[in-house]
């Protein structure tokens, strides 16, 4: 008998230790500043409560059409996706849906800038602050993400222009619709361009919307393809560091938008 114990512990180490075969996979925008296993290993810890052992394997998508044909193929259980984007995809697939998980993550959403641009950064601020005492900020909440009506397409909205001034490229992907979105025929339209249209009125400066991916959002800045990326997240989660959306070098904004972190999953 004794001769197949190094057998045995040989096949224990190769198949019964940490193997994500049985783990349940759930996709998820990249986050820039920070690892797969890093990210799977903090959430995990924050997930699991005395009733639940599941063991979680959390994937980085770059851009949400991957992670939706991922979901659709079966090569991910589920997608952390925001309830404002699930309500959305929902709308648009009849073979979705989506959970509420416990205990309940929250992110914050600000906007990225580079670290020498701290001037532009604190315009901003004021401009987001100003926005949200006087209700401008709360009414495009309600008009382009709580009460827009989800199989329409919003409308394009101009941005200012104002002689002799600055221009600066905004980043924006379109991967969290209604939040940050690009209309069928590439044109951002809706609550972001919503929102930067009126800071841009307030600061006074010009913009122009640049489309890149998420998962490129910190390379289009750092390289100075875009001055500001439309968003970035802050978690609000107890245990879990608040940079996992901020690599070294970026700076953030005042948060203009908090949102509940949901699972979608196919329907059974």
């Amino acid at each position: 008998m004794k001769k197949f114990l190094p057998l045995l512990l040989i096949i224990f180490l190769i198949t019964g230790c940490g193997s994500d075969d049985d783990k349940i996979k759930i996709g998820t925008i990249k986050y820039l500043n920070v690892s797969e296993e890093a990210f799977s290993q903090l959430y995990e810890k924050s997930r699991v409560t005395d009733s639940d052992t599941a063991k979680y394997k959390y994937i980085f998508f770059d851009n949400i059409n991957s992670m939706t044909a991922a979901l659709q193929a079966g090569q991910i259980d589920a997608m952390s996706i925001y309830e404002s984007v699930a309500n959305y995809i929902a709308v648009r697939n009849n073979n979705v849906e989506w959970t509420i998980e416990q205990p309940v993550l929250i992110d914050l959403f600000c906007c990225a800038m580079r670290e020498e641009d701290a001037e532009l950064r604190n315009e901003f601020n004021f401009a987001i602050k100003e926005m949200t005492a006087d209700g401008t900020l709360s009414h495009f909440v309600k008009t382009y993400i709580n009460d827009f009506t989800r199989n329409e397409t919003p409308s394009v909205i101009s941005l200012p222009t104002f002689y002799n001034a600055p221009m600066i490229r905004i980043g924006v992907t379109g991967d969290l619709p209604m939040l940050d979105y690009i209309r069928p025929d590439g044109m951002p339209a809706g609550f972001n361009t919503a929102l930067l249209a009126e800071v841009s009125k307030r600061i006074e400066k010009n913009f122009v919307f640049v489309q890149v991916e998420s998962g490129a959002r910190a390379a289009a800045l750092s390289s100075k393809e875009v001055d500001v990326i439309f968003w970035a997240v802050v978690p609000q989660t107890e245990g879990v560091p608040p940079d996992f959306d901020k690599p070294d070098g970026v700076i953030l904004t005042e948060p203009y938008f908090s949102d509940d972190i949901v699972h979608v999953k196919l329907r059974k």
